[in-house]
């Protein structure tokens, strides 16, 4: 292709003689808008999951597609989802803090759940402000029986091996050892007077 004024077309869209079209028709939009609102209505997701999520199952569902019309699809899907006020990083990121803090997640773990995710770094810091390592460490003793709730006397190894299980789950030495040497009703006591 020698003409270069064209917006829509490139050489790399050449395809057997064809050019590929960059817009998505409109059966392609409507599926997007359909894809998106059955993908939100069965569980709360980030920009970055929508968009790779319509991205992929376009590629899959639409043979002829082009990566222009791939990438148009996403971005149709995601700025569908903000219209609607269906997807919100911002609130993706305290429900999954909140939720992991209650079940024992460190906030290191949380912090890298959440860029796996797509968060933005500043609405996941946002987020992670109010956890408290501590508390979520102690939730974690409690449902692994370590610590003040483990039932029998440790050994070397038994004691190696809870701590090697916080390390695991991004909890420090310190925070490890300070759980590991609380009686129970001091972890109780944490427990109480925890926000959760």
């Amino acid at each position: 292709m020698s003409d270069d004024s064209s917006p829509f077309l490139t050489d790399d869209m050449e395809f057997d003689g064809e050019a590929q079209a960059v817009e998505p028709t409109s059966r392609m939009l409507s599926w997007a808008r359909n894809s998106a609102l059955y993908r939100l209505e069965q569980r709360m997701m980030t920009e970055k999951q929508l968009r790779d999520a319509i991205m992929r199952k376009a590629r899959e569902k639409f043979e002829d597609i082009g990566p222009a019309q791939v990438k148009a699809l996403g971005e149709f899907a995601v700025t569908f989802a903000y219209g609607i006020k269906a997807l919100d990083d911002t609130a993706f990121a305290e429900i999954t803090v909140r939720s992991g803090q209650r079940s024992g997640k460190s906030k290191r773990g949380l912090a890298q759940k959440l860029q796996i995710k797509g968060v933005a770094r500043e609405t996941a810091t946002a987020a992670l402000q109010e956890t408290n390592d501590l508390v979520a460490a102690v939730i974690f003793a409690r449902k692994r029986a370590f610590g003040p709730y483990r039932r029998v006397e440790p050994d070397e190894k038994r004691k190696a091996k809870e701590f090697s299980a916080f390390a695991r789950n991004g909890f420090g030495f310190e925070i490890c050892a300070k759980v590991m040497a609380m009686t129970t009703e001091e972890a109780e006591d944490i427990l109480s007077d925890a926000p959760l």
